[in-house]
């Protein structure tokens, strides 16, 4: 049976643009309230800035007049000066602390968003993200929004009101002059565009991209450096960390040499010595001219330096809202990852036989990693899937807890199409190892009932044992209450003894192993084998096997080639055709024979 496809479940890239965007949008509206009072907080303050700049020239004026000095408008003049400058330390004060409440909040709503959008995505998804890219855009990206929430409001309202207002008030001293003196302004506007050339906006994506290799590379390679020192890599593990790191000063050079000359040039542009000098030979000539009284030059230095002050500061922050934008951008991408349809009715699984019916699956349109399986895995047995490297058999392990929905066809289990099952029902009757192990920063019996947080230490210690992990744990400086990444660290095949653990205590009918004792001993790897053995009973058991013990035990062996299987049997059977799964069985003997293939002890 193959579920149709809902034409209206078909999402493009640009709906999924648009779903981020609201997205954001809705994260966004409960706070309108607060990015308000920042503004209008911010408005009365820039305004009230302008006081003690209006009282100089008033009181500039009224000394330079002729005649004796009204002395009562000169305090006047001097206290309303210093009223503005009160009022404006109050009100910007109140729209910065606001305004930092408010990213406070804001970062938090998007972190809670992340969270739960990153909860329910396909957990397939994951594996096809870098750890440091990913970590990016929860971490440091949503950091990058501080100044766009804490700072751009009050910044924008300064860079507009504050040029606004003292325009029109210079306009109504000398119309002229008020033209001389935007000179400077207009050429730091002129250079602009050149901050958004296509050209800068290509450098800025790749400084962000070397950004996330860097991270990436970083995250890998200290994670991986015991495999490395372990088997000799460390030159080859060391050159692609150094390479990420040469390309990052090479682009990081590029983006600097592209801004140096346009930043310098604004820089100079509304520097005040440049204004002032501006503005002095403008003055200087309409004085000389006899077009302007002397008494009127004062408010253009004045007003002109607070003209360029507003633009300059967010000339130095244009960088900053760039980066926002961008980390905005890349949060959306996030948000905008489509979860895997839930079901409208689910319905239970009647038993635990699975099957793949006319099963395609494509990670990228254009080329399909399985190709049209055709499976059935029978309760009480142990399918074991072999093949060379990138043939699907992952891929294939993965749609069994649904990781993936398949492109084309379906997975059954118990009859029912794994789309139309609950998934914390499916979870209840699939559990899995592999290969790559994540534990927790939490105890040892934590780690293990992870599946079933209410399990008793007599269970824990039951499946521990089971597993072959039980004696290493009690030699931890805490036994099970030993908190890894803290207080202990475990090997590559102590981490997957804890995993195979955890799956045994999660006691589900259906069982998933890709290659899930990879990093064990032969000791170890026998235990294991015992264990799932006395457990097996009716359980639907696949495993992902390179191992010539594991494929003989095997109830029926299945041959991945190219995402297609080429062969399928009874292990002994297969051997008499000498076919894909003879040869197989040859090399690896033949490995074996010679040393085999080395085992990972890297501490996790």
């Amino acid at each position: 049976m193959t579920i149709p496809i809902d034409e209206d479940r078909r999402t493009t890239t640009t709906d999924l643009t648009r779903l981020a965007e609201r997205s954001m949008t809705r994260l966004l509206r409960p706070h309108l309230r607060g990015f308000t009072a920042v503004v209008l907080l911010q408005v009365v303050g820039a305004l009230a800035g302008l006081a003690p700049l209006l009282a100089v020239v008033e009181l500039g004026r009224a000394l330079l007049a002729p005649g004796p000095v009204d002395h009562d408008h000169v305090w006047t003049v001097v206290i309303a000066g210093a009223a503005g400058l009160l009022v404006r330390l109050l009100f910007t004060a109140a729209s910065s602390g606001i305004g930092h409440v408010l990213d406070g909040r804001v970062q938090l709503t998007f972190r809670r968003q992340l969270a739960a959008s990153l909860g329910r995505v396909p957990i397939g998804w994951f594996s096809r993200r870098r750890t440091g890219e990913l970590a990016k855009v929860v971490g440091e990206d949503v950091s990058a929004v501080h100044p766009f929430i804490a700072h751009a409001p009050g910044e924008l309202v300064a860079a507009f009101v504050v040029p606004l207002v003292s325009l029109i008030y210079l306009f109504t001293v000398d119309w002229r002059l008020t033209l001389i003196t935007l000179i400077p302004v207009v050429l730091a506007m002129a250079l602009v565009p050149l901050l958004m050339l296509p050209a800068r906006t290509r450098e800025q994506e790749a400084y962000d991209a070397a950004m996330g290799r860097i991270a990436s590379s970083v995250v890998e390679f200290v994670q991986g450096i015991s495999v490395v020192k372990a088997f000799g890599g460390g030159e080859r593990a060391h050159r692609t960390f150094l390479t990420a790191a040469d390309d990052f000063v090479s682009v990081f050079s590029r983006w600097v040499r592209g801004m140096s000359v346009i930043a310098a040039g604004m820089q100079l542009a509304l520097s005040p010595p440049f204004v002032l000098l501006v503005v002095l030979v403008g003055g200087t000539a309409l004085i000389i001219s006899g077009g302007l009284a002397p008494a009127d030059l004062l408010p253009f230095p004045l007003l002109g330096l607070g003209l360029t002050a507003p633009v300059a500061a967010l000339g130095h922050g244009f960088d900053d809202l760039q980066s926002a934008g961008r980390a905005v951008n890349r949060i959306k991408d996030v948000l905008a990852v489509r979860p895997l349809p839930e079901p409208t009715h689910p319905r239970p699984p009647r038993g635990h036989r699975v099957e793949l019916r006319g099963v395609r699956f494509a990670y990228d349109t254009g080329h399909e990693v399985l190709r049209g399986i055709d499976l059935v895995l029978e309760p009480g047995t142990v399918t074991a899937v072999v093949g060379p490297s990138g043939s699907g058999k992952s891929t294939l392990a993965q749609l069994l807890p649904r990781f993936f929905d398949p492109t084309h066809g379906s997975v059954l289990l118990g009859g029912v199409d794994l789309r139309e099952i609950d998934n914390r029902e499916l979870y209840r009757q699939v559990s899995f190892v592999f290969q790559d192990v994540r534990l927790l920063r939490a105890s040892v019996a934590d780690n293990i009932a992870l599946a079933v947080p209410r399990a008793g230490r007599h269970d824990v210690v039951r499946v521990a044992r089971l597993a072959g992990i039980h004696d290493r744990v009690l030699r931890l400086p805490r036994g099970y209450d030993t908190v890894l990444g803290e207080e202990a660290k475990l090997s590559g095949g102590e981490a997957q003894r804890i995993s195979i653990a955890r799956a045994l205590l999660a006691d589900a009918p259906v069982l998933v192993l890709d290659e899930a004792t990879s990093f064990a001993d032969p000791q170890t790897e026998q235990a294991v084998r015992r264990a799932l053995a006395a457990l097996q009973g009716d359980r639907t058991i696949l495993v992902i096997a390179h191992r010539l013990e594991t494929v003989a035990d095997a109830d029926t062996v299945v041959v991945l080639e190219d995402g297609a299987i080429v062969e399928r049997g009874v292990p002994a059977d297969l051997l008499t055709r000498d076919g894909r799964f003879a040869a197989f069985w040859r090399s690896h003997q033949s490995a074996e024979t010679h040393g085999g293939a080395p085992r990972g002890d890297e501490p996790r």
